[in-house]
């Protein structure tokens, strides 16, 4: 048995920011970084100017790079139960950089379609869902709701991820029973797993983690804080770095509670709280999509995960909504001429009159 790799760095800041102002005092919930990574990373390809600069301070400076490993990720492999979607879908009067396009057909499972958002929004939302249930296997049914897609949306970029791991070492069903569960709210009894096997385990930072193998790769790490105190938060990115690089092989007596847990969110407003607020504003500039003035007008999330004694089976989808932006006037400049000035008088390439007025002579009104 070997340590898997530990997940990029910059995929670990990106994390665990985010999960930090996704989750709500003392709820479970679940996210895909892998999901929003994605949809953020294709983003970022097209955005220019500050609307960049923000998706990189969030995501990490070298996108391309991270898209690639993400896309890594959910490659396909003989016997891995996996699908994945990414989809453009875009009116035929909207011209879409060719350079853009490549990014999204880069991606596994890619999708590129003409739609008609002006006169069948309805339409296109009930496709998209199709689509996105399809892909995840009915753990995301409706990613779109309704009025979310509408007349004036310009471009939809969905992104879908459905995965089904299953133990190396399965946990014994007749081991399955009863145990005291501390949750915030009081303790209760819920079913629980039991196993003992060497696996992969870290203690730092105030944390101790244990590493689930699974076939073709996947690890579900599972996290305690040393502070039995309260529902904890994500350890920040260099905490979990500092797990990741503690791991080593023990024998560990493990009890984990079979699990389900469902989380649906809106995101422009989480992003905003870490800075991420051009992409949403007239000011946005994707220059990188198309020479149309565009913006995002909403990141809808959902992300699904079910642990039982035969492994994990996990949903993600992703949308951002993307619409024209208003053509922001910046306000004028003033330039009020109140003392001596110069002035150049010319036409083509001479100058026909040049000087200086230090205390201006009134010549009159103009004549009728």
């Amino acid at each position: 048995m070997r340590l898997s790799d530990p997940p990029r760095t910059d995929h670990l800041a990106f994390a665990a920011a985010l999960d930090r102002v996704l989750a709500a005092p003392d709820a479970s919930h679940v996210w895909s970084p892998h999901s929003v990574g994605t949809v953020l990373g294709l983003l970022a390809t097209g955005a220019a100017g500050r609307t960049r600069d923000e998706l990189e301070l969030l995501l990490g400076r070298d996108v391309p790079v991270q898209l690639a490993a993400l896309d890594a990720a959910v490659s396909a492999a003989t016997g891995l139960d996996l699908a994945a979607l990414n989809g453009l879908y875009v009116p035929d009067d909207l011209r879409v950089r060719p350079a853009f396009a490549t990014q999204v057909r880069a991606r596994p499972g890619v999708e590129v379609e003409g739609v008609d958002f002006a006169r069948d929004p309805e339409g296109v939302r009930r496709r998209v869902n199709g689509r996105v249930s399809e892909v995840t296997r009915g753990l995301v049914p409706a990613l779109l709701s309704a009025g979310s897609v509408h007349p004036d949306t310009r471009l939809l970029l969905v992104n879908a991820l459905w995965v089904a791991m299953v133990w190396t070492e399965p946990f014994a069903a007749d081991a399955t029973r009863g145990r005291t569960f501390h949750a915030p709210a009081g303790p209760r009894e819920v079913p629980t797993m039991h196993r003992r096997e060497d696996m992969a385990y870290a203690e730092a930072a105030g944390w101790r983690m244990v590493g689930l193998a699974g076939e073709h790769g996947l690890t579900l790490d599972v996290l305690l804080p040393d502070d039995p105190a309260s529902a904890p938060p994500v350890p920040d990115a260099a905490a979990l770095a500092d797990l990741y690089r503690a791991r080593r092989l023990r024998e560990v007596k493990l009890a984990l509670p079979r699990f389900s847990v469902e989380t649906e969110a809106q995101l422009l407003a989480p992003l905003a709280e870490l800075g991420v607020t051009r992409l949403a504003g007239d000011r946005a500039r994707f220059d990188g999509i198309s020479d149309e003035p565009l913006r995002v007008d909403a990141i809808l999330h959902q992300s699904v995960l079910r642990v039982d004694e035969k492994g994990a089976e996990g949903a993600a989808a992703t949308a951002a909504i993307v619409v024209m932006a208003a053509v922001a006037s910046s306000p004028p400049v003033e330039f009020t001429v109140n003392r001596p000035f110069v002035f150049v008088l010319r036409r083509g390439e001479a100058i026909l009159f040049l000087g200086r007025i230090t205390d201006p002579v009134d010549p009159g009104p103009a004549a009728p």
